[in-house]
């Protein structure tokens, strides 16, 4: 019975030991597995962690992590790199960012850390005029959009004055709003507000403005002429001197640009009465008065001389004073007469005959038709005086002529009126 329990404790002893053998290789085992593991620290995505490892590469690291890689990401050092101990590794895996640029859309994967740096990295140049959003400081995010606008030029007119301007896609209002360019009331903007802008546009704002102008102007008199018995016929006398009256007109002016464009009457007053010249036109004729008598008959021995029974020898009374010429050649009759000045529309400032009278505004020249007063010839016209017909004129046919006058508002004054013209020789 002893033996048989000397056994069975002989038995158990050595199960134990061989139990403990076993779980002390199991611990040796682990251990030294354990203890030939590299320390590796790992910094995943901006987090930081501590492992250790039997992997040979840090691919094989990622393998273990279960951690998939894209071409994209960052990692450092390179996947092929050996493992050691106290071995650094970062990660940084990408992101995916969608771009639109110029109405073009890109999915980008990135590690940029800023908007500014993916711009880089996709060598993409921007300047000063162009848009993005998020702007360059921003980071970057997983799905984040950035759109980029990029700028061209194109002429800015604004009331007159041409400048070069750059913007981005957008409309004309758009982008007077972002200039600070404020529009008032009247002004007009070419293209339409709502047209879009592109590198050939021109806007041109044009500044209206409604502004009134107030102005007195000068009213000329008129010559008034009266017939009067009492003067010979052909003389002149001022009966009432003219004077200048004055109105005032009052306009609604618009300006475009500062330049007039159109201009409407708004009222008018009468600021001074004109007093039209009073003039009197003789019309007295005087002829010559003749007296004649019987003459005595004369001796042939003695001096023609009057006796104290003979007849008064024939006396001729002196003439009254006339303003119209005798003469026993003059041609006289009725034409219909104009007036014209040296600086009229189509005049060279010299006459049909070769005179200057540019330079000698005050000669008394008339136009005539040739063929019924040659040129050349000194006539006396009723109303104006002696004068030459030393010029033509297009308009001068048959019984019409042309007087000169040295100003404007003296041939108005002249009108047109029929006169009487004789043709002295």
């Amino acid at each position: 019975m002893k033996n048989l329990f000397s056994q069975s404790m002989s038995k158990k002893r050595i199960v134990i030991i061989s139990a403990s053998f076993v779980v002390f290789a199991a611990v040796l085992g682990y251990a030294l597995y354990e203890g030939t593991k590299n320390t590796v620290a790992l910094t995943l995505d901006g987090e930081k962690k501590e492992i250790k490892t039997h992997a040979e590469t840090i691919q094989d690291i990622f393998d273990e992590l279960d951690i998939s890689l894209r071409s994209e990401d960052y990692v450092h050092p390179s996947l092929t790199t050996k493992v050691k101990n106290n071995l650094q590794i970062m990660w940084e895996p990408a992101k995916q960012v969608q771009v639109t640029q110029d109405n073009e859309e890109k999915i980008i994967w990135t590690t940029a850390k800023t908007v500014d740096d993916l711009l880089k990295e996709q060598k993409i140049e921007l300047n000063e005029h162009d848009q993005i959003e998020p702007e360059p400081k921003t980071a970057i995010k997983g799905e984040m959009k950035i759109a980029i606008k990029k700028a061209f030029p194109f002429k800015l007119v604004v009331g007159g004055e041409e400048q070069e301007v750059w913007s981005t896609s957008t409309t004309v209002a758009d982008f007077l709003t972002s200039k600070g360019i404020t529009l008032n009331e009247l002004d007009r903007v070419e293209p339409d507000l709502n047209e879009s802008v592109n590198e050939n546009t021109v806007i041109n704002v044009i500044r209206v403005e409604k502004v009134t102008d107030v102005v007195e102007e000068p009213v000329d008199f008129a010559v008034v002429t009266k017939k009067d018995s009492n003067l010979t016929k052909g003389k002149e006398q001022v009966v009432q001197e003219g004077e200048k009256g004055s109105i005032q007109k009052e306009f609604e002016v618009i300006l475009e640009n500062g330049k007039e464009v159109s201009r409407k009457l708004i009222s008018e007053n009468q600021v001074k009465d004109k007093q039209d010249k009073i003039v009197a036109v003789g019309t007295k004729v005087i002829e010559k008065q003749v007296s004649r008598g019987t003459e005595a008959p004369s001796s042939p021995s003695a001096p023609s001389t009057p006796s104290a029974t003979s007849a008064p020898s024939e006396k001729k009374a002196e003439p009254k004073e006339s303003s119209e010429p005798e003469s026993n050649n003059s041609k006289e009759f009725y034409v219909t007469a104009t007036a014209y000045t040296p600086n009229c529309n189509g005049c060279s400032g010299y006459t049909a005959t070769g005179i200057n009278i540019e330079a000698n505004p005050n000669l008394k020249i008339i136009a005539v038709d040739p063929s019924v007063i040659p040129l050349g010839s000194k006539v006396y016209v009723e109303g104006y005086g002696y004068a030459i017909a030393g010029d033509t004129g297009s308009s001068i046919n048959g019984h019409t002529i042309d007087v000169l006058f040295p100003t404007q508002s003296e041939a108005y004054r002249w009108g047109r009126k029929k006169v009487k013209i004789k043709i002295l020789n």
